[in-house]
């Protein structure tokens, strides 16, 4: 029964991860490849049949498998990314911390998460 429970939980967090995905391909200040992996890996949890279709689905399927293929972050996405985490952290420094703990911190992990977006290549190979 809990395994029953656990597959239906999963599938519903993959679908919702899925229509987040979707939105972000109409507002381009939503990423959409981060929600379809981990819808992805939700319905790999729960579901073959809708794991399969997303990997295979026209729109939705190739920045997935070039992710999947070759760890393939589009510039775009890269620019958003980073654009973001640096952002936050003027944020945290104008309006949540007092001193520079926080911040260094913050600035510590986006600078790690920076570099590893920024390594990753924007396209497959040939492509």
């Amino acid at each position: 029964m809990q395994g029953i429970l656990l597959r239906r939980a999963l599938a519903g967090f993959g679908w919702l991860m899925v229509a987040l995905g979707i939105v972000g391909v109409f507002l381009p200040v939503v990423p959409t490849t981060p929600f379809l992996i981990v819808g992805a890996w939700a319905f790999s949890r729960s579901s073959r049949r809708f794991h399969d279709w997303l990997y295979g689905h026209p729109r939705l399927g190739p920045p997935l498998r070039a992710w999947d293929r070759y760890g393939v972050i589009p510039v775009h996405a890269k620019m958003l990314s980073v654009a973001g985490m640096w952002g936050s952290l003027a944020l945290v420094i104008l309006f949540v911390s007092d001193g520079w703990l926080l911040p260094s911190l913050h600035a510590a992990v986006i600078t790690g998460v920076t570099a590893y977006v920024l390594s990753r290549p924007s396209r497959p190979p040939n492509g």
